[in-house]
């Protein structure tokens, strides 16, 4: 019989708390009740509220699966259930439902038509291993790169992660090309000096325009036109420790673990009226 689900957790005090009833259910179609190849089966011991609540408390915190409090569900359970919903696109599905809700809640069409692309290297911890492990040598960092798109909002369009020694060019190219699958209204995006003309122009062969913003001045901090949106959405994603160091043995548990961050923000947003 599955166990009751116990609510918000008492155990820790965070804007990165347990899911309200309001906010689970603007999700919980998307997370099944049962497993498997659509057999039901004996019924599950956990509920997948808790199983959620267990990811996002990994993801905020960034504690280790074995150091789960013992209100949640056991680890391996909790990391079974999000090694599969990394990568049958379980948690994607959900932060692309909670993008088209914030955007029709201000008055804009669900798919976007402006991106901006950027990219950030991160620390690779010891499970990272060399296929999936790179060196960028402009920041000098040993681990892997993270590839994103967002809108004009600062939301989500695609993400991909890569191994840190990648160009920028072919990352840049990989993600634009899920920005494009998600989206078929993305005619312009903009980019920084990094993304060069092999970027640009396989944007073109999708009929996207592709707009370098440039610095304004070399010697001192000034906040780039369009391009700060991309990077006030890395400091949303950072503010979650798991996202910090990268410690998936898969690039897509990563990618799992980004978009879970990102719909915990989008959830709030949805239900908190304070929230501008």
């Amino acid at each position: 019989m599955a166990s009751k689900s116990t609510g918000p957790s008492k155990t820790w005090r965070s804007t990165h708390g347990d899911l309200t009833d309001e906010e689970w259910n603007l999700i919980c179609d998307l997370f099944p009740i049962y497993g498997g190849d659509g057999r039901i089966g004996r019924a599950p011991k956990w509920e997948k509220r808790d199983i959620v609540n267990a990811i996002l408390y990994v993801t905020a915190t960034g504690c280790q699966w074995r150091a789960l409090p013992s209100n949640y569900p056991h680890w391996n359970t909790v990391h079974r259930y999000h090694v599969q919903w990394s990568k049958d696109g379980t948690w994607k599905r959900a932060g692309e439902r909670l993008i088209e809700m914030v955007r029709e809640k201000e008055g804009r069409d669900p798919d976007p038509s402006a991106g901006v692309v950027d990219a950030r290297s991160v620390r690779g911890a010891a499970t990272v291993t060399s296929p999936t492990r790179g060196y960028d040598a402009g920041k000098k960092i040993s681990g892997r790169k993270t590839f994103g798109i967002v809108d004009t909002m600062g939301l989500l369009i695609a993400v991909v992660v890569m191994v840190a020694s990648v160009s920028d060019n072919a990352g840049g190219t990989c993600v634009m090309h899920k920005a494009r699958m998600r989206s078929g209204r993305l005619k312009k995006i903009f980019c920084d000096s990094g993304f060069k003309r092999t970027f640009i122009e396989q944007c073109q062969k999708y009929h996207i325009s592709a707009e370098v913003v440039k610095r304004i001045h070399a010697h001192q901090f000034e906040a780039l036109p369009r391009r700060w949106v991309v990077e006030r959405t890395w400091s949303w994603l950072m503010n979650n420790r798991r996202l910090q160091i990268d410690y998936e043995r898969d690039p897509q548990v990563t990618e799992g673990f980004i978009w879970a961050a990102h719909s915990r923000m989008l959830l709030r947003r949805l239900t908190e009226s304070d929230i501008s």
